[in-house]
């Protein structure tokens, strides 16, 4: 960026887009939007509104950095620092694998297996037909009212049959009237503790009321990067799921617990944890508790890592890339260990390179699991398989 004494906010767009694309990077405008939304602070569309804003000093040295790394194909989101996903935004950092647009499409998939079964009610508080406290206070309290109005009707029919109706003070009464029970009777006392706790009787039209302590859901994620995954779940499901997230690089654990922090999402709600794969799970306490198991893995086949883009292959670790000679070395292993960690019934879902989906599938169906199912993403290609644990096993 040439030196000028003041640039403002168009000045520095066109130049970036300028320059970027001069060096072949693809897009050159949108990424001088991104770069200058992160030195400024604006909106893409607060960029276009703020055309004659100068740049400050700080923000004229970011963009000086910015554009630099930009040009060398660095991605966008690890200059400016974060990305959006689904409805949160995540720090990025260099060695740890950049979230995908795929990526949000199995998050959907979980959220939905969740809401239809396991929370129930799309997610919101299931209700059950409980006995309240106070019911049979209540019955009793009609009985007795009953009773006593059936003596009292008993009574004046006595006394009709001795001394004969007073038409002027009763009016006709018809024989089968003694034995109906007066309306007034029907309707529950009204003072006191009972008419109290009607009130604030937090009971449906069907005599339902919420679950005093609502089914939480337990999901496990194997190979958390940002913790994109498990941050999105639990903010899209507030204080109805729990995560465990596991990653071997402690550069992703350490970021994710960052994200995490930055959302405020609590400890308990989403664990992060080092280690490989389920290492980090207890084996007595956690074991068979999943209702979830989803994961990221790397799967890249390895002849295909030479042909990934340049930004891509160059910046974005290997680890959480390669997959093996299939795409599936990962992906075989959760596999084997799904039926320890999930209940019966418990959802295994990934996500793959599009030409794995079907052999993972067969695997799937091979390992005794059921209801298996091939995904696609947002541009139509197959990148999703989930099925469902027909049985839990134990391990000795």
């Amino acid at each position: 960026m040439a030196a000028k004494k003041d640039w403002t906010v168009k000045e520095c767009l066109d130049w970036t887009a300028d320059y970027l694309g001069s060096h072949g990077i693809e897009r050159p405008r949108l990424s001088a939007e991104w770069l200058l939304s992160a030195a400024t602070g604006l909106t893409r569309v607060g960029i276009y509104t703020s055309f004659d804003t100068p740049l400050t000093a700080d923000e004229l040295s970011f963009m000086h950095q910015a554009v630099a790394r930009r040009a060398k194909g660095e991605p966008l989101q690890y200059i400016s620092g974060e990305t959006s996903f689904r409805t949160i935004d995540v720090a990025c950092e260099p060695g740890v694998l950049i979230p995908r647009p795929e990526t949000e499409v199995l998050v959907e998939e979980v959220l939905a297996y969740l809401d239809q079964e396991v929370l129930g009610n799309d997610g919101r508080e299931q209700r059950v037909r409980v006995e309240l406290p106070w019911n049979d206070e209540v019955e009793a309290a009609r009985r007795a009212e009953a009773e006593a109005a059936a003596k009292q009707a008993a009574d004046d029919a006595d006394n009709l049959q001795q001394d004969g109706p007073d038409e002027g003070t009763f009016g006709h009464i018809e024989p089968d009237e003694l034995n109906d029970e007066p309306e007034e009777s029907l309707e529950p006392v009204s003072d006191g503790v009972l008419d109290k706790g009607m009130a604030e009787s937090p009971a449906a039209d069907d005599g339902s009321i919420p679950d005093a302590e609502p089914r939480c859901a337990r999901v496990l994620e194997v190979g958390c990067g940002t913790g994109c995954i498990s941050l999105s779940i639990a903010a899209e499901r507030a204080g109805r799921v729990v995560c465990i997230a596991t990653d071997i690089e402690p550069r992703a654990v350490a970021l994710a617990t960052k994200n995490r922090e930055s959302l405020g999402i609590a400890p308990e709600r989403v664990d992060i944890r080092l280690g490989n794969l389920v290492s980090p799970l207890d084996r007595e306490s956690e074991w068979g508790t999943f209702d979830v198991l989803v994961s990221n893995p790397p799967y890249i086949p390895t002849k295909v890592m030479d042909e990934l883009p340049h930004e891509v292959a160059d910046f974005e670790p290997h680890l959480a890339l390669d997959g093996g000679c299939d795409g599936l070395d990962i992906f075989r292993r959760l596999l084997n260990a799904a039926p320890y960690m999930l209940r019966e019934g418990g959802l295994f879902i990934c996500e793959l390179f599009e030409k794995a989906c079907d052999p993972a599938a067969q695997l799937c169906r091979e390992a005794g699991l059921g209801d298996v199912r091939v995904v696609e993403d947002l541009t139509g290609r197959p990148r999703i398989v989930a099925a469902r644990v027909l049985e839990a096993r134990t391990r000795d």
